[in-house]
């Protein structure tokens, strides 16, 4: 039963992403906004409700390991194995000035977010001061967006999509992926636990994999339509959110600890992966199957070591 909920939630983890994927496409046509910007927003906010909705559970049950180690062992999985996979299949050309610009974004989140956690605790005062500095990014990516003069490869998009199946589609992605996400998280959790792992080490693979199988969905089936951007977009707009969002709500909900290990090791391993991404978005190196191989190699190191309690 455990291992069939698991599956069943990984197939429709799969199914909500690409509908997702469809839909807010569809609907930064609709709107004449970049898809950019929609896969910063909409999809980044979809695929991410997984680990908002961990966070939080996981905070108020006590387990500050689980919640912190959901969001950073996300991000790391969004870097390197969402990043990977995809790469692998397809070069992408990523190095457009919007996604340049949200990574600078991304990386002072990353940048706010480690300077607060090196203070030992997540606080309500921190937590709200990164849901407004989270309230600030969008509001200038959105008045900065479609201000480029970048065309953009719309190649496999319905633009006559109508309303209703726009609608239907993103709401579909929306409920199908925390559905899906929490029927895998709950059975790969049971089969974690029957090996005797720490919550810290489950935060950071099972529960983070689980939670980032969403934007694994949602990048793939964008690269495989031919939209790079879309699939970057949206890991940078779900780390953003990851640290921002989740940990800036959680936080007010329920102060969070921060342990040592996560300080000296966790935490600096995830801003390190955040800056594996600079080649590709700001000295314009296209992202194709050699990075990507070396992306997967990274994540199954992490992986091996954070199951093998190697100082993590």
């Amino acid at each position: 039963m455990t291992l069939l909920m698991t599956i069943g939630g990984a197939l429709l983890l799969m199914v909500a992403g690409d509908a997702l994927v469809r839909g807010a496409i569809g609907l930064s046509l609709k709107l004449g906004l970049s898809a950019t910007l929609i896969s910063l927003t909409v999809v980044a906010l979809g695929t991410s409700a997984p680990e908002l909705v961990i966070s939080i559970e996981a905070a108020l049950e006590g387990s500050p390991d689980i919640a912190l180690g959901n969001v950073v062992g996300s991000n790391i999985a969004n870097t390197l194995l969402i990043v990977g996979v995809p790469a692998v299949m397809v070069v992408m050309s990523v190095a457009t000035a919007e996604l340049r610009r949200s990574y600078m974004l991304m990386l002072l989140a990353t940048a706010v977010f480690v300077v607060i956690a090196m203070t030992g605790e997540f606080g309500r005062v921190s937590g709200v001061i990164m849901l407004a500095l989270l309230a600030a990014i969008i509001i200038y990516s959105y008045r900065k967006a479609g201000t480029d003069d970048e065309e953009v490869d719309l190649e496999g998009v319905d633009d006559t999509m109508p309303n209703w199946k726009m609608a239907g589609l993103i709401l579909a992605g929306v409920v199908g992926l925390p559905i899906g996400a929490h029927l895998l998280i709950e059975g790969a959790r049971e089969i974690a636990l029957s090996f005797g792992l720490s919550e810290a080490a489950i935060g950071l693979t099972i529960v983070a994999l689980g939670t980032s199988l969403p934007e694994l969905a949602a990048s793939t089936a964008a690269a495989l339509r031919g939209r790079g951007d879309v699939a970057l977009g949206n890991v940078i707009g779900s780390n953003m959110l990851n640290l921002l969002a989740v940990i800036g709500a959680t936080a007010v909900i329920h102060p969070l600890t921060v342990s040592r290990a996560f300080q000296t090791v966790d935490i600096p391993i995830m801003a390190v992966t955040s800056i594996l991404l600079a080649p590709f978005l700001i000295w314009k190196m296209k992202l194709g199957r050699v990075a990507g191989l070396i992306f997967l190699i990274f994540y199954a190191v992490f992986i091996v070591l954070a199951l093998g309690d190697v100082s993590i």
